[in-house]
């Protein structure tokens, strides 16, 4: 791949290119962040339950702390490859001034496929496929009715995979190309530039799914537009887009980092724990003094803004790292080589980050209240899909199932106009995964009868 033909402002669903102030890169960010789906990653956990008394972080303060590292490192990063291209103005400025849009934008959108309760609930939907694999509909196993390719789609759900649905299908009623983003932006996210039945996780951009069966087809394009390197076409493997490499690395800063401020504020963890962990971090990057900044984080008399203060002192040093890495492995990673993140070659330089991922381990991610909102959202995400998806495959529903059918919001009643058993299902998941935490518990409790409906 070369710098200079890796970037387009062709959108999704148009061929055409807007004029006017502001770049297509800056009317990603405004249509993500101004979109429902985006609000209500407001109310899908993070990590911690929601609400708390203490304010923790959720889909969407995670997304906008990503977006605004993610935009540091486009800057960094864009101004340094800017300067190879002085004498070519479209590319210079494209990597000069548009670069942090691009990262920007895609890192708000990285995680808006994530259904409700986070991995809990992707688990629950592969594994109500799995389990269900017999179970009879109308005569047929429930296997039977999806090709090998659509059934590992359904098997092995993938909120990355997810987002590129919700970006780029026309649902219905609605804009022909989903959001209309630009490839570019779209390419950004794909962190997995491979379809299911090719997942090897022998190889980082293999290690999971990028994109279902329904949008193969407008991947492809994407992938061809921007010249990414092709693996193979049966199943479809291509290499990564470079700028992925940026939205992860924002992605990893964030999540590496603020969980442990969020458990300190919690009381799972100490402050001195967390102070030593954190300072462990700065010293070991060493491109600033410890000394000194342990001098400026001892002179704040408030614990939570002193524990901000180390956070945002390892951010920028991740961020100064991490461009360090691109800069030095951009032609691997331009020839599709580069077999790791930018964050795991800080820690093979460094080792820096290894404590507060044994903590995150131990003592965040196996905390009871975080096993109890994972079994909560388990148990609430596999009921819905048994009420959801029998309804959708029979030919005859029952009374009950077609009330269950009323229930779809227009934009996802596609399986009216369909006789595809996949399209059928993929309306149940868009159904199921666009819902926030409360409100598919609210669901839930309404249709098992636990709460009787009433309107207010």
């Amino acid at each position: 791949m070369k710098f200079e033909s890796i970037f387009t402002e062709k959108r999704v669903g148009s061929d055409k290119v807007g004029a006017g102030p502001r770049s297509g890169f800056q009317r990603d960010f405004d249509r993500l962040i101004f979109s429902s789906a985006f609000r209500r990653l407001q109310n899908k956990t993070q990590v911690f339950p929601l609400p708390g008394t203490a304010f923790v972080h959720n889909r969407l303060t995670h997304s906008l702390e990503v977006a605004s590292v993610g935009r540091s490192l486009g800057k960094m990063i864009g101004q340094r490859i800017s300067e190879s291209f002085k004498n070519n103005d479209e590319v210079f400025e494209f990597y000069r001034y548009e670069l942090a849009n691009v990262i920007a934008a895609a890192c708000l959108a990285h995680d808006i496929g994530n259904p409700a309760f986070g991995h809990s609930g992707e688990k629950a939907i592969s594994n109500y496929f799995i389990e269900n694999r017999q179970s009879k509909i109308d005569g047929r196993e429930l296997n039977q009715f999806f090709s090998e390719q659509e059934w590992r789609d359904l098997t092995s759900f993938e909120g990355n995979a997810n987002a590129i649905r919700i970006l780029t299908h026309q649902f219905r009623g609605r804009f022909k190309g989903g959001f209309g983003l630009t490839y570019t932006t779209i390419a950004s996210i794909l962190k997995y530039p491979c379809e299911s039945t090719a997942v090897d996780k022998k190889f980082r951009h293999r290690k999971k799914y990028g994109f279902f069966q329904s949008e193969k087809k407008i991947v492809l394009d994407i992938m061809q537009e921007l010249q990414m390197i092709e693996e193979s076409r049966e199943p479809m493997i291509f290499k990564r887009h470079p700028f992925v490499y940026l939205v992860e690395a924002a992605d990893d800063i964030c999540y590496n980092i603020v969980d442990m401020e969020d458990a300190y504020r919690l009381k799972i963890l100490t402050k001195k724990e967390v102070e030593d962990a954190f300072m462990e971090v700065v010293a070991k990057l060493g491109k600033e003094s410890g000394d000194s900044t342990y001098g400026y984080y001892k002179q704040i008399e408030d614990a939570s803004e002193a524990i901000a203060f180390l956070r945002a002192r390892i951010i920028n040093l991740l961020i100064n790292h991490s461009t360090d890495i691109f800069l030095d492995q951009q032609n691997e990673i331009l020839c599709g080589n580069f077999d790791s993140s930018l964050v795991d070659g800080i820690e093979k330089n460094f080792g820096a980050l290894e404590n507060i991922q044994q903590i995150s381990l131990e003592r965040i991610y196996q905390h009871d209240t975080v096993i109890q909102i994972e079994i909560a959202g388990y148990n609430v995400m596999s009921e819905l899909l048994g009420l959801l998806v029998p309804s959708l495959l029979k030919e005859q529903p029952s009374h009950k199932e077609t009330k269950v059918l009323k229930l779809f919001p227009y934009q996802f009643t596609e399986f009216e106009l369909t006789t595809s058993p996949y399209e059928k299902v993929m309306n149940a998941l868009d159904f199921l995964s666009g819902m926030t935490d409360e409100y598919a518990t609210e669901m839930y409790r309404r249709l098992k009868g636990v709460v009787i409906p009433r309107h207010d």
